[in-house]
């Protein structure tokens, strides 16, 4: 079969807006666009009732309300967070930003998440919070990290940036520690183009987020009548979230679970084509595992060696397929390393160097995905 190097590009990512999210930011501007107005409000709300009630505050980025989760559980300096190398930034720069110091523990082979006998090496009289995260929508084996956290007396911070709709024996995702983070970034299920979410059960500590999010002042609880005036009560930062990003999200929740049924049909499709394949190449496809119910945000390779899995990524982006790798480990990244000796993390760095994501989101089509599959199995003859 001949190079498609002439055809239109398969995109790696690419959100689903159509004229239901334009009509809400038509709304949106013709009324409140500043945080906490209706749209805010009723996503909230909605957000609540998938995540076990919990009161949910939306931000303007998962980063953010990762900070504001340490901020509002009093984690500060001379504190550890303990927390996968194999992860986005931001769950490390949320312990730096309140003055604590992340420490990177190894991930299990199956989940991708972290390992619990490596936190439990990884602690010391220091630690004060365990920031497990959730991914390609997957928890990693939760019961004895919550059963390590209540032992020691430590705080979980899970983050869900990429869990939203995905659930843990029956669990959704971000609602099994004190608190859970969410990401609306363009590349998850449900996007806004930036923005993100805390879920958060006690209410003390809700109340302290709320302050914290609204730059330190009890604005919010003034808007509620609760006070007669607002003033400067705590520290905090500005992390309330537009109601015209909040708009889209009402939107994107409306099709949910259209999404969710067209990414789990792209899934399954890549399953189909590729299971055999990967058995005779010693390729390995996302594990399926018990008490997990996936959210079919992420579809990758782990192939047996770097070289192997570069040659494909190169191939692909060769005929127009858009794959790409997940993560540079943070304990080898230019940063880590200045933190402090880093330790030896032998599952995550060999995860890091074989691992491929290929594309996946609603906008593609079943001609798409065999096209991708196509590609794959055409890489290595």
């Amino acid at each position: 079969m001949g190079s498609r190097s002439d055809a239109p590009s398969v995109r790696f990512h690419a959100a689903w807006y159509d004229e239901r999210e334009i009509e809400a930011v038509r709304a949106a501007l013709a009324g409140h666009t500043t945080g906490d107005g209706p749209f805010g409000r009723r996503v909230e709300g909605r957000l609540s009732s998938m995540l076990d009630s919990r009161k949910v505050l939306l931000t303007t980025s998962c980063t953010h309300a990762l900070e504001l989760a340490l901020l509002a559980l009093g984690i500060g300096p001379g504190q550890e967070v303990i927390t996968p190398s194999f992860t986005f930034v931001s769950s490390a720069n949320a312990a730096l930003r309140v003055g604590a110091m992340p420490v990177f523990a190894e991930i299990d082979e199956r989940t991708l998440g972290l390992d619990p006998q490596d936190v439990e090496r990884r602690l010391t009289p220091r630690t004060a919070a365990i920031l497990p995260v959730h991914y390609a929508g997957v928890a990693p084996d939760m019961e004895p990290i919550l059963d390590l956290a209540r032992r020691r007396g430590l705080r979980v911070v899970e983050d869900a940036a990429q869990g939203l709709a995905a659930s843990w024996r029956g669990r959704p995702l971000g609602t099994l520690g004190d608190a859970g983070c969410f990401s609306f970034h363009e590349t998850k299920n449900v996007s806004c183009g930036e923005g993100g979410a805390i879920a958060i059960a006690d209410p003390e500590l809700a109340k302290r987020a709320e302050i914290a999010r609204e730059k330190g002042t009890n604005r919010a609880a003034f808007f509620r009548g609760e006070v007669d005036k607002y003033t400067w009560v705590a520290e905090g930062s500005s992390y309330v979230q537009s109601d015209v990003l909040a708009a889209i999200l009402d939107a994107q929740l409306d099709k949910l679970a259209e999404i969710q049924a067209r990414r789990s049909a792209v899934t399954a499709r890549y399953r189909a084509g590729l299971q055999d394949w990967a058995d005779g190449r010693g390729v390995r496809l996302p594990a399926v595992l018990p008490e997990r119910e996936p959210n079919h945000h992420i579809f990758y390779l782990l192939y047996p060696d770097a070289a192997r899995r570069d040659r494909t990524m190169a191939a692909l982006r060769a005929e127009g397929v858009l794959a790409t790798f997940h993560y540079v480990p943070l304990h080898s990244s230019p940063h880590g390393r200045s933190l402090g000796p880093q330790p030896e993390l032998p599952v995550t760095d060999r995860v890091a160097s074989t691992l491929l994501r290929l594309p996946l989101h609603p906008r593609l089509s079943d001609g798409d995905v065999d096209r991708v599959v196509e590609a794959v199995r055409r890489a290595e003859g």
